[in-house]
This record gives C-alpha cells, structure tokens and sequence, in this order.
C-alpha cells in the first residue's frame, strides 16, 4: 500500500506541477483521517488538487460551490413528504461522499459553514433526530480565499480547529509555470488519469498509520511544544488537547510514509507548520505587524529544545 500511494504522489504531481511538499501534506492528512483547509487566492490550483487526490485513491468526490445564499440542507440533505407512502423521505445532500471538496467555504454563511461540524468531527450527522453516518473514509478538503477579499465570513476558531492541516499551494515557480503553460489543459489531464488505489486500501493503510510508534520521549517533545504554546506569553491561545493529537496523528503519517514504523521529532517538525499554523495568533504585535502563523511555528520550533 505504501508504494501505492508513492504511486498516487507521482501521479498528483504530473498535474499539481512543482507542489510536492503540498502533495505529500494531503495525502498525510488523508491517512491521519484528517480534513484539509487550503487557504490560497483563486487560480492556484486548489480545486486541481483535490480531484486528482480523489482519482487517484479512487474515492468518490462531491464538489459543493459555497455562497452566501447556501442552506445547511444544500449541503446535508433535507426530508420531503412523498404523499405516496404517506411519510417523510431523507434525500442526502452531496456531503454523503467520501470526499467532499467545500470549495470557497468562508463565502458561506456562518450557519452554513457549521453544518460540517458534526460531519467532520463525528463522521455522521443528525437530521429529524437520526444520526446518519457517512461514507468511510470520508474527507473534506475545504478551500479558502484570503480574508481581505470581498464576500468572505471568517471561519470561527471551533472551524478552523476541525481541519487538521491548513496548506497553502502558493504561485509556481519558473519551471513549474512553463510546464502548465506549455502543458495540456489540466482538465484533460485530470480525464486521463486513473485510480490507483481502492477505498478498501486507504482505511488499511489508515490503521496501519495509527500502529506507527511514539515513544515516551517523542511524547514529552510534543508535550513540551503544546506547553510553550501555553505558558510564553507569545500566543493569543494555547495549542489544544485536540491539536496534540492532531499533530502526533500527522507525524505517524509522516513516518509511515516515510517506510519508518517509528515516529521521530523531525516528523513533528516537517507536519507541524500545516497542523498548528492555522491554530496559532500572536499575542501582541513584533515590529509593528502581527506575526503569520507559520512564522509563529518556526519561533515554536526554535524555543523548544528536543529531548
């Protein structure tokens, strides 16, 4: 399975060109059965992104465009009266899938927006008093535009906190950008690509990522991490229980893919900027501006020593 989904990345990069820290970013959230926020101007390659990962494992892919006129029933279902049977009839929405692309999902409304609450944290949701669960694996890759653009609601905190890793894909390079425009339409390349794995394949490989080993050491470093983030005074808010476990789930990811059955500290290291970047404000002001969250990791990262 592990040469698999090398084969999956090989395949993913041929269309997200010159992306693969990105690639392999995504698919360690897939595996650490996760959610993925890409937060990036439109025109990047976000949505490009997300159906070559669907192709390629061979999921299922649901797309829903977010607006503000969008109703949490838009994107969970809703119940009608079929007056045949003389009853209420559940037709799902496309959230029923197992990989759902929430495509600009800070243009919806905050009501809406919370409709993937439960989804994202419980894998099931709630309709006319039932719980009703979802495909598995199930995974949301949500897409962002920058705050500053017009028509955008900020994700609450309790959002944002659902996704595991926030990406940003970024413009291409020099190389990367003569290859997509000297390339075929990426929408071509996206019909000719072909799965290479099942679904049956990624849930095993996501229980063989949960077996990856963290030794008591390598729990005292991310301890230490969540406790600086606590205590320094250099952060609005403290990394929660649920981002520690988030970021040791991503780095058995990271391990694994790396053929390793042990999780070392450079794995926290290479997936902590992606899991705590987005979770992260700076309590005050350095220089006159408010640091970004990947520049708060990296001061994270210089403050707490390894042990």
């Amino acid at each position: 399975m592990l040469e698999q989904l090398r084969q999956c990345a090989a395949q993913i990069g041929q269309i997200v060109v010159g992306k693969d820290l990105q690639i392999r970013l995504s698919l360690t959230c897939l595996l650490a059965g996760g959610h993925l926020l890409i937060e990036d101007a439109p025109g990047v390659g976000k949505t490009t992104l997300a159906h070559a990962i669907a192709i390629s494992l061979g999921l299922p892919f649901r797309r829903i465009q977010f607006t503000s006129d969008l109703l949490p029933s838009d994107v969970i279902g809703v119940s009608v009266y079929d007056r045949a049977n003389g009853q209420f009839v559940f037709h799902p929405g496309p959230i029923f899938s197992e990989v759902l692309l929430a495509d600009e999902i800070n243009r919806a409304s905050p009501k809406t927006q919370s409709a993937l609450l439960e989804a994202m944290e419980e894998g099931q949701v709630s309709v006319d008093g039932l719980s009703r669960p979802l495909p598995q694996p199930f995974f949301v890759i949500a897409t962002q535009n920058p705050l500053h653009q017009v028509g955008t609601f900020p994700l609450p905190e309790s959002q944002l906190d659902r996704f595991l890793m926030c990406i940003s894909l970024g413009y291409p390079d020099r190389a990367a950008e003569r290859a997509l425009l000297a390339g075929a339409p990426r929408r071509d390349l996206l019909r000719q690509l072909s799965s290479v794995t099942r679904p049956a394949d990624l849930l095993a490989a996501q229980e063989a990522v949960k077996r990856v080993h963290a030794s008591a050491a390598l729990l005292d470093y991310v301890q230490a991490l969540l406790a600086h983030t606590r205590s320094s005074g250099k952060y609005a808010e403290g990394l929660s229980p649920r981002a520690g476990l988030a970021l040791l789930a991503a780095a058995r990811a990271w391990a694994w893919l790396d053929g390793r059955d042990h999780v070392i500290p450079e794995d926290i290291q290479n997936v902590l900027p992606a899991v705590a970047g987005h979770r992260l404000r700076a309590a005050a002001r350095e220089g006159g501006r408010a640091l970004h969250g990947r520049e708060l990791v990296a001061q994270l990262i210089a403050a707490v020593k390894v042990p």
